[in-house]
């Protein structure tokens, strides 16, 4: 029988993690065109709100249902503005682990929230759901995604070589592929022990009944 995350919203300290809802379409558009989510990411370029809407309401839905990860609204507790995205993918239930990956909007950068959310989430899979590892990967030209990991207490395990496609700007504004190495983080549930506690000041765990 696949094992399937349950339907969760996360309190932090400054953050709401909570189910992706069509609210977020706009939003998630928006956040998803920016240039750097796009020289690191493989999302659709551009990325309609069109796609964000599939992605929400089927994409998102089908993988959780599979036991194949979870998708995250990252938001601000005061305003709910949508400020990032945590994506857990090929997790695997038997080891107990998933991999984590966190996109933050451009005016939301520098803030803390990526390390937040993520420091969040693992606190969550390894006292809630019992995980016993949390992979990341960065490309290795990404010295914002590394920072986040190093910050959350994550270590670095090695390299893929030649594993990555990352994109460059092009003459006349289009894209091109380039390919470059992954570097390796692993988070185990004794790494947060003395982790910063303002990084993520849990406010508990509230399931969502009428989640897809």
């Amino acid at each position: 029988m696949t094992s399937t995350f349950p339907n969760i919203s996360i309190s932090t300290e400054r953050l709401v993690l909570r189910p992706l809802d069509t609210d977020d379409v706009p939003a998630l558009a928006e956040m998803m065109n920016d240039e750097q989510v796009a020289a690191w990411t493989d999302v659709p370029r551009p990325f309609t709100e069109e796609a964000a809407r599939t992605w929400i309401t089927e994409y998102a839905p089908a993988e959780r249902s599979a036991g194949n990860g979870l998708d995250l609204a990252v938001t601000e507790f005061l305003t709910q503005r949508l400020v990032g995205l945590i994506q857990l993918t090929r997790t695997n239930w038997h080891v107990r682990s998933t991999e984590m990956s966190y996109i933050v909007a451009p005016w939301a950068r520098g803030e803390g929230y990526a390390s937040e959310a993520a420091l969040a989430t693992a606190q969550w899979l390894f006292g809630d759901q019992k995980f016993e590892r949390v992979e990341l990967r960065t490309a290795a030209d990404n010295t914002a995604s590394q920072q986040v990991a190093q910050k959350i207490g994550c270590i670095s395990e090695g390299v893929l070589r030649n594993a990555c496609i990352a994109h460059v700007r092009v003459d006349g504004g289009g894209w091109s592929d380039v390919r470059t190495d992954f570097i390796v983080w692993s988070l185990l549930p004794e790494d947060i022990e003395g982790t910063d506690g303002r990084l993520a000041d849990a406010g508990g765990f509230t399931p969502y009944t009428d989640w897809n």
